[in-house]
């Protein structure tokens, strides 16, 4: 166990972090599952915008690898620009 107030206040601080980054983390990738279920082009775009947004804050702050946010994003965005031809 740590001795030291510093390590104690590190530990605390590491927690809340943890937590902050798992509920964006899980919240991004409910979004990122309501956007594969939306079949209307407008309001694809517009979640799109959201996610997107959201991916970038997640690799900025090392949450996930930037690669993977750009490789989602080019996915998310190729299914979006795609409804267009199946509707």
């Amino acid at each position: 166990m740590a001795n030291h107030k510093s390590a104690l206040k590190r530990i605390r601080a590491n927690e809340t972090k943890r937590l902050r980054n798992r509920y964006q983390h899980k919240t991004t990738r409910s979004y990122i599952k309501k956007l594969r279920e939306t079949t209307d082009k407008a309001v694809a775009i517009d979640v799109y915008k959201t996610v997107s947004s959201m991916l970038d804050r997640l690799a900025k702050k090392n949450i996930i690898h930037k690669k993977k946010a750009s490789n989602q994003k080019s996915k998310l965005a190729k299914f979006v620009n795609g409804l267009a031809v199946a509707a």
